[in-house]
């Protein structure tokens, strides 16, 4: 009977030190954090820590730039996805930036 009762205190103290390191888990800095690694408390600070000069915003696109050029144009299997995106974008943010003006039209065509 003994050994049962060993067997049951050695998991409580299992599941007490696993729950314990849940709540520690890892100290990381919330500026080395990934976005989806980010809390919603934390969004805010994270969002300040990042680099806005001009250099900081530039190497921002770049890295933006050469992630989706790896991920999607410069594969050994390409297809026209990598592009289509592009074009797709492109065609939503000039609709969207000649809006007001076509919104314009619309309106004066019928009064």
């Amino acid at each position: 009977m003994e050994i049962p009762s060993k067997i049951s205190g050695l998991k409580k103290t299992e599941e007490h030190s696993r729950h314990q390191d849940s709540k520690i888990a890892s100290v990381v800095p919330v500026k080395d954090k990934k976005l989806r690694e980010v809390k919603l408390g934390e969004l805010p600070s994270w969002i300040l820590m990042g680099d806005f000069s001009p250099s900081g915003i530039f190497g921002a696109f770049q890295r933006g730039y050469y992630r989706y050029y790896n991920k999607y144009i410069n594969v050994k299997k390409g297809s026209i996805s990598g592009v289509t995106m592009v074009l797709a974008c492109y065609v939503l943010f000039s609709y969207s930036f000649s809006y007001k003006h076509l919104k314009h039209e619309w309106l004066r065509k019928y009064h």
